[in-house]
C-alpha cells in the first residue's frame, strides 16, 4: 500500500498498486494552486481511508482542483471519476515509486525555477506540442 494524506491529517487515502506516472506542470494555474507535480493513479487502486467530506473544489477551466478545506493542502483531482487521475505528489506519505517523466508548459515556467532532471520537456501540453 502507498499511503497519502493532507497536511493536517484530516484526509487520508491509500493506493493498492503503483501509480502510472509522475509529471510536472509549469502553467500558472497548477503553480498557483500548489499542484505542479502530479502522480497519475488508477481509480481502481485508490481507496479513501478518511476525510472525503473535507475535500473542497476549485474550478479552473477544464480542471477541477481539490484541496483540504481544513488546512488548504492541494490534492490534485482526487475526486475524479476518470479511470486514471492526478493527485498532487506532495500528498504522498510513502514513496509513490514512480519518478518524474515529463515537464509540460515549460514555456510558462518562471525564470527562478530550474529544471534539474532529465525528464522530457514540452512547451505546452504533450498532446498539443
Amino acid at each position: 500500500m502507498i499511503r497519502g494524506s493532507c497536511s493536517c491529517g484530516a484526509i487520508k487515502f491509500e493506493l493498492s498498486s503503483e501509480p502510472n506516472m509522475m509529471g510536472t506542470c509549469h502553467c500558472s494555474v497548477c503553480r498557483k494552486v500548489g499542484a505542479s507535480t502530479l502522480v497519475f493513479v488508477n481509480k481502481d487502486s485508490f481507496h479513501w481511508i478518511q476525510g472525503r467530506e473535507f475535500v473542497s473544489r476549485y474550478e479552473s477551466g477544464i480542471y477541477t482542483r481539490c484541496f483540504c478545506q481544513k488546512c488548504g493542502s492541494a490534492l490534485g483531482e482526487i475526486e475524479s471519476q476518470e479511470d486514471s487521475f492526478p493527485i498532487t505528489a506532495n500528498c504522498f506519505d510513502d514513496d509513490p515509486i514512480v519518478r518524474n517523466s515529463f515537464h509540460e508548459f515549460v514555456r510558462d515556467k518562471p525564470a527562478w525555477y530550474e529544471i534539474c532532471d532529465n525528464a522530457k520537456q514540452f512547451p505546452e501540453h504533450p498532446v498539443e506540442s
